[in-house]
């Protein structure tokens, strides 16, 4: 029988391709509020729908199930899914011929809502919104592009793409993470750029994401230090400030993986968490670590996510543009052709 529980604030990840027991005690607790999967819960697709249902029978209402499926670099599902290519493929297109780049991306966005949602997964952590000056390894040829008004214009085609699939996007990694050379997963990076050089061109994306219906933000765990003494995703100012009062977002904030070096800063992986959700963060993301995320959760209570932006994020699975329609097999087609 589910378990009726509001949804918290925890996103963590199951262990393997199926839920062991402790699995099912971790995504149980009262703190945690939905599921991210990586390659290593992956074999098939037919093993990936039965761990979603899998997922999906364990609670009241259900735990809301995303993944990192960019595409190049960063897809977790491969054998039995489109390859994507690298969203820098969309920007050299888009040099070239505006017109076709831009319906490519929204094709992207269709063929990654449409195979999501056919295998249980409610939305995908993109796009990357980051700017590709050069400098930073992490982000590189994730990027769409390197001047921010083809990036958001990309990035506007392939939110609709996904809204046509029924799927929610979620821009990353706010306010930027290109500039910075340091991967956060292994360094604190420190981008020393003026509040009005990132405002101009790095947010600039994002106001034109939000505008095509963006539904989640992901902050960088990243130190503009002219602007504030902490990372972007334990700041007041760039969280409520800028993201929710300038900008005018009212979707999920969902805090970088709390484990990675650049997230260190706070202390501990509960004192991390707590100045999170004390800037403004809604949600905490905890990757690859059990022992970590049952620390985490014993350390956040019965702490509760507000539920109408949780409910944002679900797909939606009823609509009729899916795997069997024509439009998701010609956005198929040419995405293959690519990659």
């Amino acid at each position: 029988m589910s378990l009726s529980l509001p949804l918290g604030p925890a996103v963590i990840d199951p262990a393997g391709v199926s839920l062991s027991d402790d699995d099912g005690k971790r995504l149980s607790h009262p703190a945690v509020g939905g599921v991210i999967l990586f390659a290593h819960n992956y074999e098939s697709p037919a093993q990936l729908r039965a761990l979603t249902a899998e997922i999906r029978a364990l609670r009241k209402p259900e735990l809301p199930i995303c993944v990192d499926h960019e595409g190049g670099r960063v897809q977790r599902f491969r054998a039995g899914f489109t390859a994507i290519p690298p969203m820098r493929k969309l920007g050299e297109i888009f040099d070239s011929n505006i017109g076709r780049a831009v319906q490519i991306a929204e094709q992207v966005g269709v063929v990654i809502g449409c195979e999501l949602v056919a295998h249980g997964v409610d939305f995908s952590f993109t796009p990357v919104l980051d700017l590709d000056y050069g400098a930073s390894s992490v982000i590189g040829d994730r990027a769409l592009h390197s001047d921010a008004q083809p990036a958001g214009e990309l990035a506007a085609a392939l939110i609709s793409g996904l809204a046509r699939a029924g799927v929610a996007a979620v821009g990353k990694h706010f306010p930027g993470h290109g500039y910075a050379k340091a991967d956060s997963h292994h360094a604190v990076p420190v981008d020393d750029r003026t509040l009005e050089q990132i405002m101009e061109n790095d947010v600039a994306p994002y106001r034109r994401a939000i505008a095509a219906g963006l539904a989640g933000v992901m902050p960088a765990h990243v130190i503009y230090g002219k602007v504030d003494s902490e990372p972007a995703g334990y700041s007041s100012f760039w969280l409520r400030q800028v993201l929710r009062g300038q900008l005018g977002f009212d979707g999920v904030i969902f805090s970088d993986d709390l484990s990675m070096e650049g997230a260190s800063i706070a202390g501990g992986l509960v004192a991390r968490a707590h100045a999170a959700l004390k800037a403004g963060c809604d949600v905490v993301l905890l990757c690859q670590n059990p022992k970590g995320q049952a620390e985490l959760l014993d350390g956040l209570g019965d702490a509760r996510c507000e539920a109408r932006r949780w409910e944002k994020m679900r797909a939606r699975r009823f609509g009729t543009l899916n795997r069997g329609s024509a439009d998701y097999r010609a956005a198929a087609d040419e995405i293959g052709r690519l990659a």
